[in-house]
């Protein structure tokens, strides 16, 4: 039997469940990854820790922003409630005495955070504080709250404080981000920041990814491309680690019993950590996707793993208005978690088998029990054995029912915004996007039955414009301009785009892809979606859900994506599995850096001026090699990744390289080992933001 390989949100939870217990060891076996909660994504629902009375210790949550944020991408409240919070709070909302309930903190070490847990304790809100941070506390930092709690005599009343290395925000199994803001990319190309900002992204983006490894456990070796912010954080992340390695003889990678190759230096046994800037390749962050996870992100702006839709009160009449509704999409959601990445016509399927099987278990359990129906239950006239037996299915099928009430109602959300949008007429362009001529890209953005959103055309004019191999001259390129803005656009985000064009083409690797797009001639084509309109009353008693379904999916087109694998892709396989790679995608990467922080050799030293992100890598005083590699070291395999992207990440290059994971494993086969890639940017944004970063970028230039 194959056991569970435990992902970053795993690691991740069971490290906030060490925590909510605080910080005692589990005694579920949730700790080490092997507990069936934990495999799920979820706490394991253990007695919370006693104390001396035997009674259990019920205790109030304080978060800043970044550990709310942490927390509610992973945890439900039911999650705390299990380990005896009582009520959780912002540590900068107004919060009243609690004296007798000790207080857990978990937040991130800064002096502001500080000398509110100071103000708390002179004030004694809570009885004990059992403090944590998200990363480790610098030592002047440390020194003032001691110097502070001790001078106003409430030391006795910290219990415990703890580095918890946590400061990154996990929104599926393996995709996480170091939540940094939108502004990030923005502030690494514009001329108008300043060294002490980029300086600091670098320094934030540094110790959100020591977090990480911490969490995975092992050391990476670290690649990345030359120049630029990439090397600036790679630098200073092997030197981190480096130092931590040397200075601490009983280091953070040493003690992980779930990872016992952790510590050893075999390079299969260590992942590789593959940093690369954003320009490497903006495309993905303005495509129109057609998996159902980039489809939530990109039309109902998912943030997260919270969606809010606006549903009518009453299809049957309009005037009553809309509702809005807000859905958490949490990891013991069984469709989500195996739907997301497929594509979209295949969950309409997939929701229709659901609700077939759901209908059956249903019907089953009234026809042993002689009730009508599910909520009848509770009437007697059936017999005790089989009542005992329904009632111990109810709350499964309740919270399957519930499930799939909500994916009905996402689908639906985003089945209008497809058709009023024409995004299948979008992303089935992009998908040939390089045969498309000029006078065809022409006529598209001056047809204005194209969907309703001007962003769509432009998002698919720079794609095509960074995608043809044809020469645009400069009165062309005034045609296309005039025709995005008698559309309604902004180009703004053009006048950056056509600056960065040049840099972006060198570093894209684009191909072919290895399979047609397969697209149904039936006018019907959402097959799936149409037996949900006919049946869904009988099923889930939701009849104003279904009523206008099939005008909704009527001219919505049905295909499967290609499957081509985009450059970040390229990059990763290059310098996961070169053997497979292509002789192309290895010339590129040829030259990324090497960075081994446990060999003597292979070490980067501190990087110079910020001016470096321009590009002026070889300067004096600059990076340091980082290139100190054999051709051996440089062509070693790996079965598992860490990617990076600084200045913003894409559900698209996350979905790609998960579906790359899977089907090279797959090739494989038994005697291969299983590949796993987990990815991760400054922070995870869709098209609309990144237009708006670029469009303020293209008005600086001008």
């Amino acid at each position: 039997m194959a056991t569970h390989q435990q992902t970053l949100r795993d690691r991740q939870v069971a490290s906030l469940a060490k925590i909510l217990n605080l910080n005692h060891a589990l005694i579920s076996g949730a700790e080490n990854g092997h507990g069936p909660a934990v495999a799920n994504g979820l706490t394991a629902q253990s007695t919370p820790v006693l104390n001396a009375d035997g009674d259990p210790i019920w205790k109030v949550l304080v978060f800043d922003d970044l550990g709310r944020d942490i927390i509610s991408s992973v945890l439900r409240v039911n999650d705390l409630r299990g380990y005896g919070v009582t009520i959780h709070l912002n540590i900068n909302a107004q919060r009243h005495p609690i004296p007798d309930v000790p207080v857990l903190y978990l937040l991130e070490p800064t002096t502001t955070n500080l000398n509110l847990i100071g103000t708390d304790l002179s004030r004694n809100l809570y009885a004990d504080a059992y403090i944590n941070f998200l990363s480790s506390i610098p030592r002047p930092l440390m020194e003032d709250f001691a110097a502070q709690i001790a001078e106003a005599g409430t030391a006795e009343n910290v219990a415990q404080m703890y580095d918890q290395y946590l400061n990154f925000i996990v929104g599926e199994p393996d995709l996480f981000s170091l939540g940094m803001g939108k502004d990030t990319y923005w502030a690494l190309n514009s001329a108008k920041a300043t060294d002490e900002e980029i300086d600091a992204l670098v320094d934030r983006a540094v110790i959100g990814l020591f977090s990480v490894v911490v969490t995975m456990g092992s050391i990476p070796i670290l690649r990345c491309p030359k120049g630029g912010p990439a090397e600036m954080i790679a630098a200073k992340l092997d030197r981190k680690l480096r130092d931590h390695i040397l200075n601490s003889k009983d280091n953070l990678f040493s003690g992980h019993s779930h990872r016992p190759n952790s510590a050893s230096s075999a390079p299969l046994s260590r992942p590789v950590l593959v940093i690369v800037d954003r320009n490497v390749d903006v495309i993905p962050m303005l495509s129109h996707s057609w998996t159902y996870q980039s489809l939530v992100h990109d039309v109902l702006n998912m943030h997260l793993n919270r969606i809010t839709i606006e549903t009518m009160v009453d299809t049957e009449n309009p005037n009553k208005g809309k509702i809005k509704r807000a859905y958490d999409l949490n990891s013991n959601d069984f469709f989500w978690t195996r739907n997301a990445s497929i594509p979209f016509p295949q969950v309409a399927e997939d929701i229709d088998t659901e609700l077939t099987k759901y209908k059956d278990d249903a019907n089953e359990v009234t026809r042993k029990t002689g009730v009508s129906s599910i909520e009848d239950l509770n009437e007697q006239g059936s017999s005790a054995t089989h009542l005992k037996a329904a009632i111990t299915l109810l709350p499964e099928l309740r919270e399957r029912k519930g499930i799939l009430d909500m994916h009905m109602n996402i689908a639906t959300a985003l089945l209008e915004g497809i058709k009023s949008r024409q995004l299948d007429n979008f992303f089935q362009i992009e998908e040939n996007i390089t045969k498309q001529t000029k006078a065809q890209m022409l006529e598209l953005l001056n047809d204005g039955e194209k969907g309703n959103q001007p962003l769509d055309k432009l998002r698919l004019f720079i794609i095509w414009f960074l995608s043809t191999e044809q020469e645009i001259s400069r009165t062309e390129m005034e045609r296309f301009e005039e025709a995005l803005t008698r559309s309604g656009t902004d180009i703004a985000p053009l006048t950056y785009v056509k600056r960065v064009r040049d840099e972006t083409r060198m570093t894209m690797m684009t191909s072919a892809p290895s399979a047609p797009v397969q697209q149904a001639t039936d006018s019907n084509l959402f097959r799936g979606f149409s037996s949900i309109s006919n049946r869904l009353t009988d099923r889930l008693g939701a009849g104003t859900l279904g009523t206008n379904f099939e005008n909704l999916i009527s001219g919505v087109k049905n295909f499967l994506p290609a499957n081509k694998d985009i450059t970040i892709t390229k990059i990763v396989e290059s310098l996961m599995d070169p053997q497979a790679a292509s002789s192309s995608a290895i010339a590129k990467t040829e030259n990324y850096l090497y960075f081994d922080p446990r060999s003597a050799n292979a070490r980067g030293t501190m990087p110079g001026a910020p001016a470096s992100r321009q590009g002026q890598h070889n300067a004096p005083g600059g990076f340091g090699p980082g290139t100190n590699a054999s051709f051996g070291q440089r062509r070693q395999g790996f079965s598992e990744a860490i990617v990076f992207t600084v200045g913003g990440g894409s559900m698209d290059e996350y979905g790609n390289l998960q579906d790359w994971a899977k089907r090279t494993s797959a090739a494989q086969g038994a005697v291969g080992s299983r590949r796993r890639v987990v990815y991760g940017s400054t922070e995870i944004v869709n098209a609309e933001d990144f237009l708006s970063t670029a469009a303020r970028l293209g008005k600086e230039s001008t």
